[in-house]
Order: C-alpha cells, then sequence, then structure tokens
C-alpha cells in the first residue's frame, strides 16, 4: 500500500485491488483509507474509463477523513462482464452499488459520480434514496426524461451515427473496431484543450479509434495512460458500450420515478465540456450548489487540484 497522504498515486503506485462478489457479479474494488471507517465515499467512473480516473481525488479524501471506495463497475477493468446486454440495466448498475454498501456494512454513503458513473448516481439517488447521504456529480447534469425513448429522441435530433445511437442500431460494430484499437483510440479521445471543430461525418467513437492525429493535447502520462490501455485490451469494450444499450431499457424502467432528488448535492461542470449545463437542474436537485471548471470532460483528470478542492470545500461545509 502507497504512503495514501502522498497527492499523486501513478500506475506504479496505485492501491491494489479486491474481487468482490455482489449482486451476481465479481467487481474489482480499490480502497483506501480503512482507518476512517464509518465515513464512506463511493467513487464512480465513466466512460471509457477505470477506478485509476480518481487516483488524483483518493489520497487528499483519506486525508480528509473518508473511507474511500473506488469500483471497476461491471464490464469495466477486471469486473465481471456478463453477456447478456439486459445486465448492464439501471437496475443492475445501482443493484451493484447497493450490494457493494451492503458487503462494507454501510447504510449509506456519499456518492460520485463523472459521465456516465454520474448517471448511475442520479438513477441510485432516486431508485435507493435511502442508501444515498450526498451527491456529487461531474460533467453530466441529470437528464430529465423526454415523452420519447432516448434513442429514439436521439436519433431524430442527431441521426443513426450519432454515437449513442449507433451503438444501438448497429450492435458489435464499433465494439469490434475500438477493440481492434484500444490504445489508438484511448490515446485519442483522453486529450484536453481540443479546438473546438465542426462535427465530421461518421461515428465519433470510430472516427478516434481510427484517427491517425489525436487533436488537443495529451490528458495524462503514458504511463497512466497505459492502465486504461491495459485494462481494455483485457475487457474489451462490448461490456461498457452495454451500457448505453439499456438507454431505451432504462427509459421505461424509470418511467414511474418522481424526478425529485432530495440528498444536498454538488455538480461539477466543464466550461469547454461538450455537454451542455442543465437549465432546469435546480428543479429536480433543489438542494444544488455549482462549480464550474475551465478545461473539458475528463474534469477530475484534467484539472484534478481544483476538483479536489471543490469537492473537500464542499463536504467540509455540509458536514460543518
Amino acid at each position: 500500500m502507497t504512503n495514501e497522504n502522498n497527492s499523486m498515486l501513478n500506475a506504479s503506485n496505485f492501491y491494489q485491488p479486491d474481487l468482490i462478489s455482489v449482486n451476481g457479479v465479481i467487481l474489482e474494488v480499490f480502497e483506501a483509507g480503512k482507518q476512517n471507517a464509518g465515513k464512506p465515499i463511493v467513487l464512480c467512473h465513466g466512460f471509457p474509463e477505470h477506478a485509476f480516473s480518481w487516483r488524483h481525488q483518493v489520497p487528499p479524501l483519506v486525508a480528509a477523513g473518508y473511507h474511500v471506495i473506488i469500483p471497476n463497475q461491471r464490464g469495466y477493468g477486471n469486473s465481471s462482464s456478463p453477456t447478456e446486454v439486459t445486465d448492464y440495466d439501471i437496475d443492475h448498475l445501482t443493484g451493484d452499488l447497493v450490494a457493494l454498501l451492503d458487503y462494507f456494512g454501510y447504510e449509506d454513503a456519499t456518492f460520485v459520480g463523472h459521465d456516465w458513473g454520474a448517471n448511475v448516481v442520479w438513477s441510485l439517488a432516486l431508485l435507493h434514496p435511502e442508501r444515498v447521504n450526498k451527491i456529487i456529480n461531474l460533467a453530466l447534469p441529470y437528464q430529465e426524461r423526454g415523452e420519447r425513448p432516448w434513442i429514439e429522441f436521439m436519433e431524430a435530433i442527431f441521426g443513426g451515427d450519432f454515437y449513442f445511437v449507433h451503438f444501438n442500431r448497429q450492435p458489435g460494430v464499433a465494439d469490434a473496431i475500438m477493440n481492434e484499437n484500444a490504445s489508438r483510440f484511448l490515446r485519442n479521445i483522453f486529450r484536453k484543450n481540443v479546438p473546438p471543430t465542426p462535427p465530421e461525418p461518421g461515428m465519433l467513437m470510430i472516427n478516434l479509434a481510427r484517427a491517425e492525429k489525436p487533436l488537443g493535447e495529451p490528458l495524462m502520462e503514458d504511463n497512466e495512460l497505459s492502465v486504461f490501455v491495459s485494462a481494455f485490451e483485457s475487457s474489451g469494450f462490448a461490456g461498457s458500450i452495454n451500457w448505453y444499450r439499456n438507454l431505451d431499457r432504462n427509459w421505461h424502467l424509470m418511467a414511474d420515478i418522481t424526478p425529485i432528488i432530495h440528498q444536498p448535492t454538488l455538480m461539477i461542470y466543464g466550461e469547454q465540456d461538450t455537454i451542455p449545463k442543465s437549465e432546469n437542474l435546480k428543479n429536480i436537485v433543489p438542494n444544488l450548489d455549482i462549480v464550474s471548471l475551465e478545461c473539458g470532460h475528463w474534469i477530475q483528470q484534467e484539472k484534478p487540484e481544483e476538483t479536489t478542492q471543490s469537492i473537500l470545500k464542499w463536504l467540509e461545509q455540509q458536514n460543518a
């Protein structure tokens, strides 16, 4: 175990994971600050990420007195990747987190999510509100459920090449291309200071997997990127993409849920992120604070110190 007060963790000194059986799957779970038992905080990564995405935040959270739990969620890393697409619906994804709390003996926890992880945390707060005491979400505000299922809605607006739609309408195509080009795809997607460019024809994720020259600047050092590359070369991308293939199923599953989130919530946006801010978030999350950082989508990796300080400051205020 590395020194938990060290503010930087890299590929060579990140925490050793445990393989934990929960909710019918095995989750690869990284853990730090066991000495802080009783004050859990669960960090939930997005796509195409890994528990390692939170490496900058873990030591300061431990130093602040938290028991930090960082799962590779199903379909990622050495966690289970079921073959059935429906095994990645929102009931299963939130169920994994509930079962993780049960495993550690916690009634509730603070949950932090980025990108797809934020979507799961929003849903967890609605489906299992008693298990969530505070929310910190990055990049993705709560997505209001419309009158049409998500993929039908997105196809009508963005067309068949939009990657959410493509993943659903052409199953297996993108998975195979991304698997063949895992290293290039991850090198090309994990960038910062990417200049705004008009959308090019074709499917974004496939284009990224094939692009010879990435835009912007590298988000991380090569030895850090190697953690992601190694993980996806082992797991493949099908499991993580299957999260997208349940958007319409989730739309139906959440039909009778009233979308009001009562937990104290911090929303952290990247000013240069292509995901738009929500104008109505306060209506859904009345107990809301918002922070905006001058960065793109990969907030906690792009602006690690600012992200960590925003989180710690807000938690301190909430716990006062």
